[in-house]
């Protein structure tokens, strides 16, 4: 089992003398010991008060195997469009040799190929259409990263290569429509016509803007009109002028840093108007209204270092969007978090291979009926499903497996 205590390592800064060394470590270790404290109690009072959270069960048998011996690379997207149908997106070049013999020319077995980079799944979990790559007028990503069905059924990508300062936008069929930003031309994080290694797009259905998380290179969330590309607005965390100076590695025991660290993973818009951030590597969600004003933040598995716990969120599918849903490849988890009050409720999942298991836990999107779709990157190169089986009783804080009940 994957622990949040596992990675070792704090960086310990240089102090001016001991006296500030020993108060700035004295008022870390109070805030830290307070906010366990908090949330200790929270997650007891709610179990007292019987609070209820959605549960949900693996499906197995979901998606169907792919067709003409296609295997998936490192599957970093996954997006759900208004008919229900799955669409993900994966890195085609990261398939091991040994398991592309088919690819090769000429061929030294059958099995297998990689599959071309973007997939769409129906509800029964069969592939039902696939397109991507390299094409006229538009610069596809070094490395492709994050896919949004938007609300009038586009396709967009980003990517997170060397080079990569722009995103894409598709038609449902793979024709190209728009691209925002220029490989090779990132000017950091306040250039206004290119991005920095752009992780993921969400565009708001109330104005058509484009939302977008940049990224691995970038540190900010920026807008743009999602017909013309035209620039809006960006900010940084708290809601500052973003600044691109190094923070160093995080330190859960120092205070929040003022600026988001790389990557800014997810940036997703709710429907009551408030955006909510992945600073993935500061293991927080940040909160602002639409205009970049900072609202609130919490923080997920605050000791996580490395590779961070906030990696992606969606919403939950009612009318409130009651729920947070974040996915965290480090500890291999789902959380499910009271959006109202960014509280983790709950959370499952655990490190493995089999169903219901995670290794590198990516994305995570919703149908209409609630049901939970994620990816995984590195290795673990699939799509999982998991039904919602409604609410039930937060007996435990973490439910483990969601294996199906017999």
């Amino acid at each position: 089992m994957c622990s949040i205590f596992d990675t070792p390592g704090v960086i310990h800064h240089n102090p001016v003398n001991w006296r500030d060394t020993v108060k700035f470590r004295s008022a870390a270790i109070v805030f830290f010991v307070l906010a366990t404290l908090v949330a200790g109690a929270a997650i007891a009072q709610n179990r007292a008060a019987g609070t209820r959270a959605p549960m949900f069960e693996v499906d197995p048998l979901w998606p169907k195997p792919l067709p003409n011996h296609w295997v998936l690379g490192s599957t970093i997207g996954v997006s759900v469009d208004a008919q229900d149908h799955i669409w993900i997106i994966h890195r085609p070049e990261t398939v091991e040799d040994n398991f592309k013999a088919a690819a090769f020319n000429p061929p030294i077995g059958i099995c297998c190929t990689p599959a071309p980079p973007i997939l769409e799944f129906d509800q029964a979990g069969t592939l039902v259409n696939h397109w991507g790559g390299p094409g006229p007028g538009f610069e596809w990503p070094e490395s492709n990263h994050g896919i949004t069905i938007d609300y009038k059924g586009n396709v967009w990508i980003g990517g997170n290569g060397a080079k990569d300062a722009q995103v894409l936008k598709f038609t449902p069929t793979g024709k190209f429509l728009l691209q925002i930003g220029h490989q090779g031309k990132s000017g950091g994080s306040n250039d206004t016509e290119n991005l920095g290694k752009p992780a993921k797009i969400f565009v708001d259905p109330q104005t058509n803007e484009a939302y977008i998380a940049d990224g691995y290179g970038n540190h900010r969330v920026i807008v743009y009109d999602a017909d013309t590309g035209k620039y809006k607005r960006h900010w940084g965390a708290y809601g500052n002028k973003p600044d691109d100076a190094n923070p160093g590695n995080y330190d859960p025991q120092a205070p929040p840093a003022k600026q988001f660290r790389n990557p800014v993973h997810c940036a997703n818009v709710s429907k009551d108007g408030f955006v909510y951030v992945c600073d993935r590597m500061n293991d927080r969600i940040q909160v602002f209204r639409k205009d970049g004003s900072f609202v609130k933040e919490s923080f997920i598995a605050t000791k996580t270092l490395r590779s961070g716990s906030v990696w992606d969120m969606t919403f939950s599918r009612d009318p409130q969007e009651t729920y947070l849903y974040v996915v965290d490849g480090v500890n291999e988890k789902i959380y499910i978090v009271e959006r109202s009050t960014l509280q983790v409720l709950t959370s499952f999942g655990d490190g493995g291979r089999q169903p219901g298991q995670f290794f590198g836990v990516h994305n995570i999107a919703t149908d209409s009926k609630g049901n939970i779709y994620t990816t995984e990157t590195y290795t673990g190169a699939r799509v999982q499903r998991f039904l919602l089986k409604g609410l039930g009783p937060v007996s435990k804080t973490d439910q483990g497996v969601a294996w199906p009940k017999p």
